[in-house]
């Protein structure tokens, strides 16, 4: 069986009825074998390459809140360079919370600091709202606010929050932190890490 044939080509039919526009060749080239393609991603409407996005690895771990008062309340992440979360191409994010002193404590998906995509100033370590899979009804609600979650001490406690691209909670968020409350009943050190998953 023969890799490509003959196809006539679109315009050809003009040539026949006599309409003159250029010399062209009415046969073209058409593949027909299969080829197996790799996808590395696009180049968007303004001609930057945006490659493929892939699941993290690894957790990133955030640097340790110390002696967070019991009531107190801190956001993660927290490091000078990314203190936030870009969930853009994700569907599902693994947290993890290290607390040294065990108990409850409450956490909430947050709008992160400075700006979402191009907008500035935003409101900051507001609760995040939308419509929400989990909720019933057609009007928004928090994506994620879970008010009292018990945690174990000094192990790495793993949630994992979200569903598909389309229904995930906090799928596609530019601009996502998460504020911890310490309701333990003491002073905790409380670490966190998390991990995108597409």
């Amino acid at each position: 069986m023969p890799y490509n044939r003959k196809a006539i080509a679109p315009w050809s039919t003009e040539r026949e009825q006599g309409i003159e526009s250029a010399t062209v060749d009415s046969n073209i080239e058409t593949p027909q074998y299969l080829q197996p393609v790799v996808n590395t991603g696009n180049i968007d409407l303004n001609g930057n390459w945006i490659g493929v996005v892939t699941s993290d690895k690894l957790f990133t771990i955030d640097a340790t809140h110390e002696a967070v008062a019991n009531g107190a309340a801190v956001l993660s992440p927290q490091r000078a360079n990314a203190d936030f979360i870009d969930m853009t191409g994700f569907s599902r994010i693994f947290i993890a919370l290290r607390p040294s002193n065990g108990g409850n404590c409450a956490i909430q998906a947050v709008m992160g600091p400075e700006k979402f995509a191009n907008l500035t100033p935003v409101n900051a370590a507001s609760l995040l709202k939308g419509s929400n899979p989990s909720a019933t009804g057609n009007a928004t609600s928090d994506l994620f606010n879970d008010s009292a979650e018990t945690l174990t001490a000094d192990v790495w406690n793993i949630f994992v929050i979200g569903g598909n691209v389309t229904t995930g909670e906090l799928a596609g968020q530019k601009n996502l932190q998460f504020k911890i409350t310490n309701n333990s009943g003491g002073i905790s050190d409380i670490d966190f890490a998390f991990l995108r998953v597409v």
